[in-house]
């Protein structure tokens, strides 16, 4: 799930459904919809090299955490 935005309801909802129709196929990891995750790719830059320390970035770290979890990836 990407670009959740925590003060719509919309957003909520639509995890919810996706989540309760789709179970074993989403992530636990939600990506927030940030201003600073805009504007990385207009710098030319990912979020960590942008803004390491943004909530979307902390996301992103931790969905490849869990990516190499689900799917016993290495972890280099």
């Amino acid at each position: 799930m990407t670009m959740f935005d925590t003060r719509t309801k919309l957003s909520r909802q639509v995890v919810e459904e996706v989540r309760t129709h789709l179970p074993d196929k989403i992530f636990d990891t939600v990506i927030p919809r940030t201003v600073r995750l805009s504007e990385a790719p207009s710098f030319g830059q990912t979020i960590f090299q942008y803004d390491k320390l943004n909530p979307g970035a902390t996301a992103y770290r931790n969905l490849s955490k869990e990516l190499i979890t689900r799917f016993n990836l290495k972890d280099n």
